[in-house]
């Protein structure tokens, strides 16, 4: 019977586990990974899309600062779409399309993105927009012209010269309306502080253009501040424009003692209101944004290089992960494996055996391999064994005759009759022996020829019983034969009376004088039993599973001519055996033994 192998210690069972465990660890690590990488490149992808934004916002709040309308703005839009790889659309605040990246008739984005709006803008990141909300941008009336740029520039190089002589290093920076700042190292306005041989005012002073405008500002924010309850003062035109929010500085210094911080806030906001007035003709109508994701087919989205890292660095931690545990799990595998080849290439005569230290798959591989060890060892004994025997059953009668013959050639024996009859007799052993086995060499190679044809069973035994009687009465034995006429075989009748014949003959042998031997046959389900049942000296326990080996005798003393060749159960075996049948043997010593044959049932013929 098939050893059980506990569940957990099944080969199988242990390579699921090592591969779910493989697959535990690759599916975590793909997952973590995907949610990190995926997490990460969402905020980059988010950044990146409001850093365009705010790019292209600031560009189109650009060209609105400096264009009184939007008129041509198509052109700049649609290369602007090209570079940032996104549909830009514009709309008046009433949603009339101003100007579309998108073919037309393209449908909007269900919402604006912002207003483009450069009075009163807060995405602008440029200096002064988030204090003032103008973007800077927007200069108006202060545009000066070009003879001021060029009075201006050459003051700007003689203030730079003296702030070199002080030994301050600065650049010049052009302002939108064309007015030279200097800026140090840091990029802060120098003319925060300026060194007393530079200070003669004249760079800082405004000009007539930026006057006029001054003038028209303050007179424009006059009611808001008398509605405010603040004092009014002749404006100082000598104070600080450097600032590129132009005019904060110089209106909210204009006045008179203003107070608390309430009274410079309602100021700045006074001042704030008249300036849009005042720069509202110089701007475009405030246009509504939409965004979209554009013509473009170039995908937007990639993997960083630290996500490629970690990717890279999870794949490899997964793959070393798998290797050590899939080396680990192989080694166990592998070595009783191992050992199990070294041992089939070991010589036969050595007989090795391999140590069994498991209870799955390979330790049962090496119980069976230990097994084919034993029986290989049996066999190798049993064919010496049998070589030995068959010299033995072929030395025997040949030394006789041999003798015989060499004693009648000298003359000293007459050949008489009884003499003859004896040759006769030994050459007949020798012939059974050789046609058994050449009735075994047949068996063995698969070439017995057997002729089928249905015989009825109780013909079979009555006809081996009459074979058999003369024997029997001579032994002093009881021979008898019972079966049902109505059972019947698909067999070969000569091969069939040979086997039943060897084991009735078998039978008288060991059965004393006044003893019986019985041949009975009847039908068992699906098949016919037949059995051969003495009364004789019975077998061994030890020895029933060597009665049918080839040369095997119960009592090893026995003469052949006692206890016969040792082939005629070894045939029985094999004839049933060709017949698709069974036999086996029971025995008790001193009580007799029973050989009982089980073959298929066949139907009878027609007509029968």
């Amino acid at each position: 019977m098939r050893p059980r192998i506990p569940l957990r210690k099944r080969l199988l069972v242990r390579l699921l586990v090592a591969t779910v465990l493989i697959a535990l660890c690759s599916v975590g690590a793909t997952a973590w990974l995907a949610v990190e990488t995926t997490t990460r490149a969402i905020r980059e992808e988010q950044g990146q899309d409001l850093a365009d934004d705010m790019r292209i916002l600031a560009q189109l709040s650009g060209y609105a600062a400096t264009h009184p309308e939007w008129k041509g703005v198509e052109p700049s839009l649609r290369a602007l779409s090209k570079k940032m790889g996104r549909r830009i659309a514009l709309t008046t605040t009433d949603r009339v399309l101003i100007a579309d990246s998108a073919p037309h008739g393209t449908s909007l984005p269900p919402r604006a993105a912002a207003n483009v709006d450069p009075l009163h803008t807060d995405t602008y990141t440029e200096p002064g927009a988030q204090l003032s909300g103008l973007d800077p941008r927007v200069v108006g009336p202060y545009r000066l012209t070009a003879k001021e740029r060029a009075r201006l520039a050459e003051l700007a190089k003689d203030r730079q010269a003296c702030f070199r002589q002080s030994g301050i290093d600065t650049t010049i920076t052009m302002t939108p309306s064309g007015r030279p700042v200097l800026t140090d190292a840091n990029g802060n306005n120098a003319n925060d502080s300026v060194p007393e041989p530079c200070a003669d005012g004249k760079l800082n002073t405004p000009t007539a253009t930026e006057n006029k405008a001054l003038k028209s500002l303050i007179v424009s924010a006059q009611p808001c501040l008398v509605r405010g309850g603040l004092t009014f003062k002749v404006p100082y035109f000598g104070v600080d424009i450097s600032d590129k929010s132009l005019g904060s500085r110089y209106t909210t210094g204009a006045y008179n003692k203003l107070g608390d911080a309430a009274d410079t806030r309602k100021a700045q906001a006074c001042t704030d209101s008249a300036r849009r007035a005042q720069l509202d003709p110089y701007v475009a109508p405030v246009a509504e944004l939409f965004l979209g994701g554009g013509d473009t087919t170039a995908p937007r989205f990639d993997v960083s290089p630290a996500n490629k890292a970690k990717v890279v660095g999870a794949a490899a931690a997964v793959l070393a992960l798998t290797v050590l545990v899939t080396a680990v799990v192989a080694t166990r595998l592998v070595r009783p494996l191992r050992a199990l080849t070294e041992a089939a290439q070991q010589p036969p005569e050595l007989h090795v055996r391999v140590p069994v230290r498991t209870r799955d798959e390979t330790g049962i591989l090496a119980e069976a391999f230990n097994d084919l060890a034993e029986r290989r060892e049996r066999m190798e004994a049993q064919r010496k064994a049998m070589v030995s025997d068959i010299a033995h059953e072929l030395r025997s009668p040949l030394t006789n005759i041999r003798g015989w013959l060499e004693v009648t050639r000298d003359g000293f024996v007459e050949p008489d009759p009884a003499l003859l009859g004896s040759l006769h007799e030994e050459a007949m052993v020798l012939q059974r022996v050789i046609d058994d086995l050449q009735d075994l060499a047949a068996a063995d190679a698969g070439t017995l020829r057997l002729h089928r044809e249905p015989v009825r069973v109780e013909d079979l035994v009555d006809q081996v019983v009459a074979a058999y009687r003369v024997s029997a009465d001579t032994a002093g034995v009881a021979l008898t034969g019972m079966s049902d006429n109505s059972l019947w075989l698909e067999a070969d009748p000569v091969r069939m009376r040979q086997a039943l014949g060897n084991l009735v003959s078998n039978a008288l042998r060991h059965t004393p004088a006044d003893g019986t031997v019985t041949v009975t046959a009847w039908r068992d389900g699906d098949d016919i039993v037949l059995t051969v049942t003495d009364t004789g000296v019975g077998i061994a326990p030890e020895n029933i599973p060597h009665v049918f080996e080839r040369f095997w005798r119960a009592d090893q003393s026995r003469s052949r001519r006692t206890g016969g060749s040792g082939l005629g159960l070894s045939i029985v075996r094999d004839l049933v055996a060709a017949h698709a049948g069974t036999v086996e043997a029971t025995s008790e010593p001193g009580a007799g033994s029973v050989f009982t044959l089980r073959l298929p049932n066949s139907a009878p013929p027609e007509g029968d």
